[in-house]
Parts: structure tokens; C-alpha cells; sequence
């Protein structure tokens, strides 16, 4: 008798299927634990398919690495992308998973991830052994023995050096994981590499070039956009396709380097210290959406547009801050026909691929969109420049500063800020909030909580609330009426912003569409001026 084995709910039929055709779409929704070999692969490993009463599907790695299975070393599962349910369920264990990713275990251990997220660690413990087929320490472990390969494969460090920066105790336990998930010393697992990929690593530690996996399809053009507009002067540089700026992290500061290509993003990162190497990259991936899965948000937002008129304008490009002007709705960035276009559904043809950008630093975003209410995007980069002028912190490197702590704003908001007497008081208040602590912003907050707090301080309204919960959690279910160009592009289109439900859970996704198609099709006298400030979202005034 045939026994299929699948564990935490997940359906075997349709993993094998995934296995089988090795379809690369699965790869991190799932691990493939073969019980003959005791290796655990993602679903489009290249090796032979194995027989389906040999296989076990299990939810994490780290479940994997619980059983007694040791990773692949062909087609490293942990490198492929994350899964996308930990962004789209809200659920602890989802929570519990970004927090992690982020460092929290190595910085406060178990106590310290049950802190954030108001459990015991008992309940913790007991929730992520139900959910995930492992507890918190083991998922942790997990992530530990992903960056110490990172590190081993592609730095010269010492392999003391990675023990720690990956946040082993010892190395002693770093030698043990190392050899217990691949199999191999931390040696050889190098030795590896340079046959493979023949000796390339920088010579400088400190300096790493990463490819970091997305799914396809991606909207390059759109995500482009959006760092472009949104960079400002002192903090942030977009050239040439490259996004450059400098971010704080738990142990200093890093300088990332980013810039967008086929199947992956190109990370060049320098870290001040190597054990932020971690949390930099969650936070990346974070930052452009990189865990989406863009196949089955396209097809939902496709699904909901049935039977409506298709309503265009006519430029479909996208403007850039420059006053020049990109391939948009339904075109490549170079204005060739589109490559990865959704068909149409019933007269309508939406972008493939839209991301939702998300954010580097939860109090950064919050007081930069409180900055820009009231204003166009272009006069909010001026006010947020001048600010960091002030109060950043001077750091060496291509960007002069950091971003201003919120102690800062906090003691020194008021001489440097300008516009509205409310509206500055208004900014100050919340970055007193979150030097107190009175306001904590992180990934592992309930939305729920999250929006009632924000809406808590002076001149924070509906929009701000539902946009910072939005990029701050990866919320992929935030609508925004009240935007202005959200309005112009629901009109555009012909979507009602009364009777959305049939775009849930993805209308954070379809407010990105409303947006990109109207800034695609401005209008009449924003496009004869060509002016960047005219066609690019205004903010909702303070209520």
C-alpha cells in the first residue's frame, strides 16, 4: 500500500504535481522531504522525480531540518524565494516568521520575539510547532545555517568570522548545523562553490554582491518608478537603474545598492558589521515585494474585471521626476510590446507582475508620510531633504547621511521643519511617540492594532493609517479611496471604489494599478507641461 504523506495542511496531489512538472512557481511555498535519501529539495529541483511514496511535503526548512533531512546542495532551497504566505495571512505564525527573518531570536532570543508579539513562549512555541512543523529556535537555526552559507559562498571571511556574524553561539554549533543541513563541512560547502563558480569572491569583507530570487512575472517599470520619484536628495540616489542608500540596522549601518534584473534583484551590499547581513536582505525583500506571488494576484485582479468597458488613455507611459517618460500599461521599459502582459479579460488588460513596495525602516516611513500630506511627492522629497540635511547622521560612503532618528525630530523637528504650524506639530508628536516607545512600528504587529494606534495621534487620518499599515506589513488587502490619484484611476478604469470585494485580498494590489494606470494617462495640462510634481500622487490633507 501506497502511503502519500503531506503535513500542516498541505495538499499532497497538488505538491506532487508542482514536483513533478518542476514547477518553479512552488518553490518556497513548500520543501520536498524524500524519506530514501534524507535530502529535502523545492519543488523545481532538477534531480529525478522522486516516487510519491517516498516523499514527504512540509511547510518550512526548518520542519525539514527538524525531521533529520539535510538540504539539497544542487538546488538550495533555502535560496529560492520566500513564501508568499507570510505576508498575506496575519496570522501569529505569519508574524512570528517575518520577525524572525528579521533577526529578532539572535538579538532577544525566544523571550524577546514572544515580547513583540504578546504571547508567552510556551503559546509561541506551541502555535509555530502546530503551524510550521518546528518551534521558534529551530526556525531560527534555520535561518542561521541560509546566512552562514551565504556568507561561506560568496566572502573570503574566516570561517570563525561567519560563525558569529550568522549568529551562532560557537563554532562548534556552527560547524555542527553546517554539517547536519548540508551534509558537508563548511570547508568543503566553499570548496564547492569555487568549482563551480571558479574563484570570484571579493577580496574586501564587508562587501557582498547577492542575487535575490523573485518570482516572475515582475513589473519592472513600475517598481522603478516609485524609487525614482520617491528618492530624496542626501538619503537616497536613483541612476542608471541603480538604487543606492544607506539604512541603520541592528548592529549599524549598511549601504545597499539595488538595481532590478531578469529573475532577481542585484543586492551589492556594505555592511558595517556582517551580522545585519541577515535582516538586510529580509528587509530588501521586504522593501520590493520580492516574495509575491505574482501569477495568482494577476489572475484574481484579472477574474474581478470581468464584464467591465475598458476605459484607456493616451499615452500609457510613465512619467519619471526628470519629466521623461517610460513604457507603462502593458509595455516593456524600452516601449516594446510587453513581454509578460495579463491577457484581457473581457475588454480589460492589466500590468503583470505590479509590486506593492514595502519599507526599510517602519518609523522612517511613517514620518516621511506625514510629511508629504498636503503636498505633491516632488515637494515632499525637498522637505524630507531638507530634514536630513539637518538632522541626519554624517556617515561615510556614496550617501552623506541616515535617515534622523525619531530623537531627533523629536528635540529638533520644529526649527527645521517647515509648511503648517499643525502639521509640524503634528510630525513631532509621533516622533516623540516612537522615542518613548509609546509607538511601536514593526513587521510582527497585527494590522488591526497597528491602524487604531496610528489613528491615535494628532494628523494621522485613514489614509496615512491604511498606507503605513499597508507598506509597513506587506498588507496585501489595504484599499485607498481617498487618494486622489487612486480616485482618477478608478475612474480611468471604470471601478467602482464603493464595491471592492471582489478584488479581496489583493486591493493593496489594485490601488498600485489604480495609481500606475493614472499616472500613465495624466491629464491634459499636467502632460503639455511635462511636470513631474503635477503627476505624481498628492497626498490626503490632515484631517
Amino acid at each position: 500500500m501506497v502511503v502519500c504523506v503531506s503535513a500542516n495542511d498541505l495538499d499532497f496531489e497538488r505538491c506532487y504535481r508542482a514536483v513533478a512538472t518542476r514547477d518553479a512557481r512552488f518553490d518556497g511555498h513548500f520543501v520536498t522531504a524524500v524519506r530514501t535519501t534524507g535530502i529535502y529539495c523545492r519543488p523545481s529541483c532538477p534531480a529525478i522525480t522522486p516516487k510519491r511514496a517516498n516523499v514527504t511535503f512540509l511547510p518550512t526548512a526548518a520542519a525539514a531540518q527538524q525531521g533529520g533531512f539535510r538540504a539539497c546542495r544542487r538546488c538550495l532551497p533555502d535560496a529560492a524565494p520566500g513564501s508568499p504566505l507570510w505576508n498575506t495571512r496575519a496570522d501569529l505564525a505569519s508574524r512570528a516568521m517575518r520577525l524572525i527573518g528579521d533577526g529578532v531570536i539572535e538579538r532577544g532570543g525566544v523571550p524577546g520575539l514572544a515580547n513583540a508579539l504578546g504571547y508567552s513562549q510556551r503559546q509561541l512555541t506551541r502555535v509555530l510547532t502546530g503551524e510550521l512543523g518546528a518551534g521558534p529556535l529551530a526556525l531560527a537555526r534555520a535561518h542561521r545555517a541560509h546566512t552562514a552559507r551565504l556568507l561561506i559562498q560568496t566572502t573570503r571571511l574566516p570561517m570563525s568570522d561567519i560563525a558569529f556574524a550568522a549568529g551562532f553561539a560557537s563554532i562548534r554549533q556552527f560547524n555542527d548545523t553546517v554539517r547536519e543541513v548540508f551534509a558537508v563541512s563548511p570547508t568543503a560547502l566553499r570548496e564547492e562553490s569555487r568549482r563551480r563558480n571558479g574563484d570570484t569572491l571579493p577580496a574586501t569583507n564587508g562587501l557582498l554582491t547577492l542575487r535575490l530570487p523573485y518570482r516572475e512575472p515582475l513589473d519592472r517599470t513600475w517598481l522603478e518608478w516609485f524609487l525614482a520619484a520617491h528618492a530624496v536628495p542626501g538619503l537616497e540616489l536613483y541612476e542608471n537603474g541603480i538604487y543606492t542608500r544607506s539604512l541603520r540596522t541592528p548592529h549599524g549601518h549598511t549601504t545597499i545598492r539595488l538595481s532590478i534584473q531578469p529573475g532577481h534583484v542585484r543586492a551589492a551590499l556594505s555592511l558595517q558589521d556582517m551580522r545585519d547581513l541577515a535582516p538586510t536582505v529580509a528587509r530588501i525583500r521586504h522593501f520590493l515585494d520580492l516574495d509575491a506571488d505574482p501569477v495568482g494576484i494577476d489572475e484574481a485582479l484579472t477574474a474581478g474585471m470581468a464584464g467591465m468597458p475598458l476605459r484607456v488613455g493616451h499615452t500609457g507611459e510613465m512619467p519619471y521626476p526628470d519629466g521623461r517618460y517610460s513604457g507603462g500599461l502593458g509595455q516593456a521599459s524600452d516601449g516594446s510590446e510587453p513581454s509578460n502582459g495579463i491577457q484581457p479579460f473581457d475588454g480589460i488588460a492589466l500590468p503583470a507582475g505590479i509590486r506593492v513596495p514595502g519599507c526599510l525602516d517602519g518609523p522612517e516611513l511613517l514620518l516621511r508620510t506625514m510629511i508629504g500630506q498636503q503636498i505633491s511627492v516632488a515637494a515632499a522629497n525637498t522637505h524630507t531633504a531638507r530634514l536630513v540635511q539637518q538632522l541626519g547622521e554624517p556617515i561615510d560612503g556614496p550617501i552623506p547621511h541616515l535617515f534622523p532618528t525619531a530623537e531627533a525630530i523629536a528635540e529638533h523637528g520644529s526649527e527645521v521643519l517647515t509648511g503648517p504650524g499643525r502639521r509640524i506639530d503634528a510630525i513631532v508628536g509621533a516622533a516623540k511617540a516612537l522615542a518613548t516607545g509609546d509607538l511601536v512600528l514593526h513587521s510582527g504587529r497585527t494590522a488591526t492594532e497597528l491602524r487604531r494606534d496610528l489613528l491615535a495621534l494628532d494628523g494621522v487620518g485613514p489614509w496615512t493609517a491604511d498606507y503605513v499599515t499597508m507598506r509597513l506589513l506587506a498588507d496585501p488587502d489595504v484599499l485607498l479611496p481617498s487618494d486622489l490619484v487612486v480616485r482618477r484611476g478608478a475612474s480611468l478604469l471604470g471601478v467602482d471604489l464603493t464595491a471592492t470585494a471582489r478584488w479581496a485580498p489583493w486591493r493593496s494590489y489594485l490601488t498600485m494599478h489604480l495609481w500606475k494606470h493614472a499616472l500613465a494617462n495624466p491629464e491634459p495640462r499636467a502632460a503639455a507641461k511635462n511636470d513631474s510634481s503635477a503627476t505624481t500622487p498628492t497626498r490626503r490633507k490632515i484631517p
